[in-house]
């Protein structure tokens, strides 16, 4: 019994024991919580920003205390950690910084990257610095937000296209990574942000690869970065080409499933298809949707190949062993989703205004957060000489030769299926 306790008291279990209590309170009583302030100024604002402060604190401390980690400090390093993130979060809700997708995570990085690299980096603010044990609650917190119950939305043609492109896309991008002297665990980062949708699978995947943080960091601003010309790209591609193949009515379709599985960030593929009609944007999300709900099968794989392949010159590992490998918190991820997806289904959710559940929102409020924090810390602990190393330079022509294949392939598979098959299904 206490060595089941002591296997309990790692930081991939700890991470998924205080996730619980915070998507409980997402289920129980999501409209009593914080949200992210778009603005620091406001009674409102501040008493948002306390109570968000004090949630994070006592996860970190009841974190710490049953990971055996020193507490000492981590008030007054939490609270420059936090404050940065702060900044970051509410410099992403700027509505010119929102329209062109870029996330609070970008920023958080950015932010941590000027401060290591300006200032020595003081001791006292080392005890907060916890970038992996933040982005594991972050992950857990995010399954909450990944519900079945979208994917069924887009039909059969939307959840066909889901798995075809991810599928076509993460593989290419995983050869084509290798081939250009890309390792193992960064190609498998990329493939995910890739095929899958941006910042989350990219984060996701990074903790289940094992991957190194400072590669992470260049991989999602590559994500998005790139997203802003994609924006406008995909728009005038479709106006160039689909009113020469199909009716409008179907080009409106076709466009907004080529969208939605091409532009890696939610906010891009509401901002592209928007400007080609209200049923391209309708087909969009739903498909981007449908896409998003693969974060967890393809982590899944992911972390089973890593887990089942043993040493070179050694016989392949045991189930014992494999589960012993195996992340933990992925299954807190799972669970989360499939739990929240249950209530949804059970009509225990209400939708809001928009047609939004309050209950998922205040679960991405959580895994934002706790995503921001850990790209401050990540970028504390980085330097920039670091990422401008030649094996980045061909992350950057991995990743751009993704995202051409993507555009190629997600236009071919919306064309087959929402140009050709869907019209003669419904005919």
């Amino acid at each position: 019994m206490k060595n089941l306790l002591e296997k309990l008291r790692v930081e991939d279990w700890v991470a998924v024991w205080v996730s619980v209590p915070l998507l409980l309170l997402s289920a129980l009583v999501p409209r009593s919580l914080p949200a992210v302030p778009a603005t620091l100024v406001g009674s409102v604002a501040w008493y948002n920003i306390a109570l968000l402060f004090l949630i994070v604190l006592v996860v970190l401390y009841v974190g710490s205390l049953l990971l055996r980690r020193p507490v000492r400090g981590l008030l007054p390093s939490l609270v420059v950690v936090f404050a940065v993130s702060l900044v970051a979060q509410v410099v992403a809700k700027i509505p010119v910084v929102a329209k062109y997708g870029f996330e609070s995570v970008f920023f958080s990085v950015l932010f941590g990257l000027l401060i290591r690299n300006l200032w020595r980096l003081p001791d006292w603010m080392k005890p907060a610095v916890q970038g992996e044990f933040f982005i594991k609650i972050g992950v857990v917190c995010l399954g909450a937000t990944i519900l079945i119950g979208d994917v069924m939305k887009s039909g059969v043609f939307g959840l066909v296209q889901a798995c075809l492109v991810v599928a076509l896309v993460w593989f290419f991008a995983f050869r084509f990574s290798r081939c250009r002297g890309v390792d193992e665990r960064s190609a498998m980062i990329l493939s995910s942000g890739v095929s899958i949708c941006g910042v989350s699978a990219c984060i996701t995947a990074a903790r289940v690869a094992g991957g190194d943080d400072r590669k992470l960091s260049y991989i999602v601003s590559l994500v998005l970065i790139v997203v802003v010309p994609m924006i406008y790209l995909m728009p005038w591609l479709a106006g160039l080409i689909l009113p020469h193949l199909f009716e409008p009515s179907v080009a409106q379709e076709v466009a907004g499933a080529w969208i939605g599985g091409t532009i890696d960030t939610t906010s891009g593929v509401v901002a592209s298809s928007e400007m080609i009609g209200d049923a391209a944007n309708r087909q969009a999300v739903i498909i981007k949707a449908a896409q998003n709900v693969l974060i967890g099968v393809v982590a899944f794989f992911i972390a089973l190949y890593l887990s089942t392949r043993g040493e070179r010159g050694r016989e392949a590992p045991s189930l014992g062993i494999v589960w012993e490998k195996f992340p933990k918190f992925i299954l807190g991820f799972v669970a989360a989703s499939l739990v929240f997806s249950l209530m949804q289904s059970g009509g225990f959710f209400v939708p809001g205004d928009g047609g939004k559940l309050a209950e998922t929102g205040v679960a991405k409020t959580f895994s934002t957060v706790f995503f921001s924090l850990a790209f401050v810390c990540i970028g504390l602990d980085t330097r920039l000489k670091e990422i401008v190393s030649k094996e980045n330079r061909n992350l950057l022509r991995s990743f751009l030769a993704a995202q051409g294949f993507n555009i190629v392939v997600t236009f071919v598979i919306a064309c087959l299926l929402f140009g050709v098959l869907k019209p003669m299904w419904t005919a």
